[in-house]
């Protein structure tokens, strides 16, 4: 008598090293969690997704588990990418000589690309003491979207409130270099000596 093994369906524990109830970065919207693995017939085709909750977005997204690497989706970063993430804030602020249009579109592309160094970087770059001259509204909206990612993943990562994290960012800022009028003319006279 032959005996036959029933299929067995895919558990929806796990897919792609990435499993139900985890924190994820998704690089165009920051910090999810996946609530479920579904699968949903499209076209013929049996495809299998991931169910992503953005709470503080109010948003969920269906990710197809086969693009989810692909994509850029990732797990958090471990606590040693985030510690290297805050000693990039202590940093100079590196702001290039070219227009704002083209200097926000690099911005953009930063904040939108997940990597939580290249978000760091923005928020050192475009971060403002209260010495400092006031930001235009097109620098705070990105210096803000740029901040509320890297709060929410060192929050998750580190299992902090939101309001903590950015607490942890603004620490780390105030050890940076002095920022302000003077700071920024003595920045462009180190600038021309390293240049000469």
């Amino acid at each position: 008598m032959a005996t036959t093994t029933p299929q067995k369906k895919p558990s929806s524990t796990g897919r792609h090293g990435f499993k139900t109830g985890e924190y994820i970065v998704y690089p165009a919207h920051g910090v999810g969690q996946i609530m479920s693995i579904d699968e949903q017939e499209v076209a013929g085709h049996k495809l299998e997704l991931f169910v992503i909750d953005f709470q503080k977005d109010k948003m969920r997204l269906k990710v197809p588990v086969a693009k989810a690497t692909s994509i850029g989706m990732r797990k958090l970063s471990e606590t040693d990418y985030v510690d290297r993430a805050l000693k990039v804030l202590q940093g100079r602020a590196r702001v290039k000589r070219t227009m704002w249009s083209r200097r926000a579109q690099e911005y953009d592309a930063k904040i939108n690309s997940g990597d939580l160094i290249s978000i760091s970087e923005v928020v050192r770059d475009l971060f403002r003491a209260e010495n400092q001259p006031e930001q235009s509204y097109s620098e705070r909206q990105l210096y803000e979207a740029a901040l509320d990612r890297m709060a929410r993943e060192i929050a998750a990562v580190n299992r902090l409130s939101e309001t903590e994290a950015v607490r942890m960012i603004e620490i780390n800022l105030a050890k940076g270099p002095k920022r302000g009028a003077k700071a920024e003319a003595d920045n462009e006279e180190a600038e021309q000596e390293e240049a000469a």
